[in-house]
């Protein structure tokens, strides 16, 4: 039986942790991709939605575990690149 993953407060402890244990002994089935976000924001897009929509968005990205406006991003990144398709 694999061990639970410590709860970790801080990068500190974080990077710390990971430098000294053997993954393979924990259970990751938990864990869930994190997309970061190096490039800064430089340009602003105002828009108007209806509330039920915002309301929506905003549960979304509450479950999802990141800021509305991250996941309206994230949502925006996702649909271009399936227009593209796979490269």
């Amino acid at each position: 039986m694999k061990k639970k993953m410590p709860r970790l407060k801080s990068d500190k402890e974080a990077e710390d942790f990971v430098e000294k244990a053997d993954l393979t002994e924990y259970d990751l089935s938990g864990m869930r991709p994190i997309r970061f976000e190096f490039q800064p924001k430089s340009e602003r897009v105002n828009m108007r939605l209806p509330r039920p929509l915002l309301d929506a968005v905003r549960a979304s990205a509450a479950r999802a575990g990141v800021p509305y406006q991250r996941f309206i991003r994230q949502a925006l990144e996702d649909a271009l690149q399936r227009k593209r398709g796979p490269r």
